[in-house]
């Protein structure tokens, strides 16, 4: 878009003016190449020198690591695997609310046909800190140290704090504020925050970054002798959305006139990101002579399908924000999701305007903005740039599914459109979801990018015949279109064997119906109608039950019925059983893929 791709076996260098100093990185835009680990710090100094002394400068880069191919994770997301939720014990079940005594509000969220509610997508393997997940630093008692605090993974917000009390933020996204002192400090993707911190006079002190959802950890411990560790910050509970989301909003309510001492007493366990105390060293306010434009961009995804989009549209299906040079443009982003977004803009800084915060004269500069959820954020930017630039979620795999925009210059032409290679920003990803058990089989297998499933779903089994046994199937290529998370449209091919049925085309819809329950309507060209129902129960974090009804107007039996339970092993594998008013009972192994 703004950089052409270094070509394999290539170089490039890079030369630009230095209009300000602080803390940046770098880091690929390239597929999924963050991931991998294709990023680093960069660190400007003042002229004239730091205006806060430190005895060391240090930098600490945060990051997320996954031993899996990032575009596995990516699949994996995308075939609403409950997988990484297990791993990370985050995985919701009816028995684990009734255990937290949060039955009510689990049947509540699935009447409200959504799905579990959490802050993180991926299962890591590791949290590092420089590379890192535990590393030490020399210093010496009393020394001042300025930590220079980059978070570059691609999927977790982390809380920062420090066994030596309350961290002392100096400078956020790179631009100094004035300092203000937070026990617990939440950092989102693509944010940088440089922090005060004095050793002890005996003793290391923990400086610790903790994923956002508790699954893990990276520290660093400044200075030499006994480790003092760090607070643990509180874990969330995953089944009470309502405490989870009040507690969002209510911390939406606060202002931002509190004095230090008055904010640390009233700091919450899991805090917000302090953007209401954060002041400018100088003013920031913008021309008054440019014209003032006000654009709403809305937030929003689905988490079973793992679309995420701005305004309702990926980035492949609308991708220009145009932009008139000289005016101020003002992007009230409105988050409608479960989840934190860390909205991120390229080649600019905005003007970061919180109600009820602090002068908005000295309103915080910054690149990046965590917009929680159901909630929303005020930024503003002089338009003083040219041609194109990006605006994105910052959360990697939010990005790859179609939460980015471009900002277009108007200046370039009626006829310019952006440079981008939208298949890498919607490509196909293959899933397939099955079972083979002693008296059938069942599944389905599937090309799917963020709105178009092509596939072929298969029932097959065996039934008494005149000659003993007999194979029955009924097998359906087709194209599905989603439409929203409660409708989508298919069309295709019945292919079967059974009895009174033949082969035929067919259209149809499914639709996602309160307590999770989904509803298919075919109708064959011969005219004969099939509607049918299934449902699945969480009942454990590996154990689920599911049961599927089905009426058919040129069948049989009319109605036909089917149901089971799983027992998941591993990412792949599951053992299950089931009764189908077809075939009977049996048991055999699940698999997805």
């Amino acid at each position: 878009l703004t950089t052409p791709p270094i070509l394999p076996g290539t170089s490039r260098t890079f030369e630009f003016p230095l209009k300000q100093a602080g803390t940046y990185w770098y880091h690929s835009h390239t597929g999924l190449q963050e991931q991998r680990g294709v990023y680093g710090s960069i660190v400007i100094e003042p002229k004239g020198g730091e205006k806060i002394k430190a005895d060391q400068d240090i930098v600490l880069l945060l990051s997320d690591w996954t031993n899996e191919n990032p575009h596995e994770v990516m699949r994996t997301l995308m075939r609403n695997s409950e997988w990484y939720a297990i791993r990370r014990g985050m995985a919701q079940s009816i028995w684990g609310a009734q255990q937290a005594g949060n039955l009510k509000d689990y049947f509540k969220r699935e009447k409200s046909r959504l799905p579990p509610m959490d802050v993180a997508d991926v299962a890591f393997d590791a949290f590092l800190i420089n590379g890192k997940p535990r590393s030490t630093i020399a210093a010496k008692p009393g020394e001042k140290i300025r930590l220079r605090v980059i978070n570059a993974a691609a999927s977790t917000y982390f809380y920062l704090n420090s066994a030596a009390g309350p961290l002392t933020i100096i400078a956020a996204d790179g631009k100094d504020v004035q300092p203000i002192r937070q026990h617990r400090l939440l950092i989102g993707m693509a944010e940088t925050y440089d922090v005060m911190v004095t050793v002890p006079a005996t003793g290391a002190l923990e400086f610790r970054a903790t994923s956002q959802d508790g699954s893990g950890r990276a520290s660093v411990f400044i200075g030499s002798g006994k480790e003092q560790p760090a607070p643990d910050t509180e874990r969330i509970n995953p089944y009470s959305m309502n405490a989870a989301i009040a507690a969002v909003l209510d911390q939406l309510d606060e202002t931002g006139g509190l004095s230090d001492k008055a904010a640390l007493a009233a700091e919450k366990p899991r805090p917000l990101p302090p953007y209401k105390r954060l002041k400018a060293t100088q003013p920031t306010t913008l021309p008054k002579s440019a014209p003032v434009r006000k654009i709403t961009l809305k937030l929003s995804g689905n988490m079973m399908r793992y679309i995420w989009t701005i305004n309702d549209t990926t980035l492949s299906e609308s991708s220009t924000i145009p932009v008139k040079r000289g005016e101020v443009l003002q992007l009230e982003l409105v988050n409608n999701s479960m989840m934190h977004h860390p909205m991120h803009l390229h080649g600019h800084f905005f003007r970061l305007l919180m109600q009820d915060g602090p002068d908005p004269s000295h309103a915080p500069l910054k690149h990046t903005v965590d917009v929680p959820p159901m909630s929303r954020r005020l930024i503003e930017f002089y338009a003083n740039e040219e041609k194109d630039w990006a605006f994105h979620c910052h959360l990697l795999y939010h990005m790859h599914a179609g939460m980015m925009k471009v900002l277009s210059y108007d200046d370039q032409g009626v006829d310019h459109e952006p440079k981008l290679d939208l298949k890498m920003e919607n490509p196909f990803y293959f899933l397939v979801d099955g079972s083979i058990q002693s008296q059938m089989s069942m599944g389905f297998a599937r090309l799917m990018n963020t709105r178009n499933d092509f596939g072929v779903v298969w029932e097959a089994g065996y039934q008494q015949v005149d000659q003993g046994l007999g194979l029955e199937y009924e097998i359906e290529p087709t194209w599905q279109r989603y439409i929203n998370m409660r409708w989508m449209a298919f069309a295709g091919f019945r292919f079967t064997n059974l009895e009174n049925k033949q082969n035929t085309p067919i259209v149809g819809f499914t639709h996602l119906l309160p307590y999770m329950v989904s509803a298919q309507f075919s109708v064959e060209a011969t005219g004969n109608l099939r509607f049918g129902l299934q449902r699945t129960f969480q009942l454990t974090s590996r154990l689920s039950s599911f049961g599927r009804v089905e009426y058919d107007t040129n069948s049989v039996q009319g109605l036909e019925w089917l149901a089971g339970a799983n027992y998941t092993l591993s990412k792949n594998l599951g053992l299950i059983t089931s009764y189908s008013s077809d075939y009977g009972l049996g048991a055999g192994l699940s698999y997805r893929f």
